[in-house]
């Protein structure tokens, strides 16, 4: 029943996105392209939605909860739902045999879910034991699965084909997913959202505010952090491997072609 709710809600998303797609999206030219992006035209529209969106709904409503909610709140609730996320970070540590990375994850979720009072107080950290969040699409990458092409999810923002996958393994492990009752799943749901949404207003103003183009500054940072996740920080040159999955140029910045007058490539000697 979540599933198809689920699947049914990210459908009418994509439909909007590629409505948009279809009303006018001007391709980028070959020497700007990104081999990591082979999906721009699309991406760009799905970001312009969920950015229309987000400024819409998602913005003004996680300021007003930022507004009304006191931070010791604020911050508990946030507490909360990390423990969640713990939970899910256990099962992909386990399955990626990072033994001690999951007695980590087990233990953040027995204290704070005893002492921090479910969750709403991290104890954990207090005590010495790290979060590592790891999640399905992290296991991918760790048992050779490349990330694919980028791709934008439309209201859930910026991904992979490797992550999207993923997405569906996170939400099955997630311990809100056996709640039978539809109410307490989509509530959970909403406030995790808008809570999250409250903490990354002061980051979303800065890329908004310094980036030239936030698309391709969004897309970058999320590569750049998702590739040091899987290696764990220190992720290793690009390789064979990656060319593979993106294509050959992966990992080369686009780079514009010199032009004549004309508006044709100048010749080289």
């Amino acid at each position: 029943m979540h599933a198809g709710l689920i699947g049914k809600s990210l459908g009418r998303g994509l439909f909007l996105a590629a409505l948009v797609l279809i009303g006018g999206c001007a391709s980028t030219p070959d020497e700007f392209r990104d081999p990591r992006d082979p999906l721009e035209p699309y991406n760009r529209a799905a970001y312009r939605f969920t950015t229309d969106f987000d400024n819409a709904f998602l913005k003004p409503i996680a300021k007003g909860y930022k507004y009304v909610t006191p931070e010791p709140v604020d911050r508990g609730i946030t507490n909360f739902f990390n423990n969640i996320d713990d939970v899910t970070s256990a099962v992909n540590n386990l399955l990626q045999f990072k033994l001690s990375r999951f007695g980590s994850d087990v233990g953040r979720v027995v204290v704070n879910s005893t002492v921090g009072l479910l969750g709403f107080l991290d104890v954990a950290t207090n005590m010495g034991l790290p979060s590592y969040k790891e999640d399905f699409g992290q296991t991918l990458g760790y048992w050779g699965f490349g990330p694919g092409p980028y791709f934008v999810i439309p209201i859930l923002g910026p991904s992979t084909i490797r992550d999207t996958i993923g997405l569906a393994g996170d939400i099955y492990v997630d311990p809100f997913f056996s709640v039978n009752k539809n109410e307490v799943y989509w509530g959970a749901v909403a406030v995790r959202l808008i809570d999250r949404r409250a903490d990354l207003l002061k980051a979303t103003d800065l890329v908004d505010e310094a980036a030239l183009d936030p698309y391709s500054f969004t897309r970058d940072a999320y590569l750049q952090r998702r590739r040091a996740k899987v290696y764990d920080g220190n992720p290793p040159p690009e390789t064979e491997a990656d060319e593979a999955w993106f294509g050959a140029g992966y990992g080369a910045k686009p780079v514009q072609t010199d032009r004549a007058p004309d508006g044709r490539p100048e010749q080289q000697p």
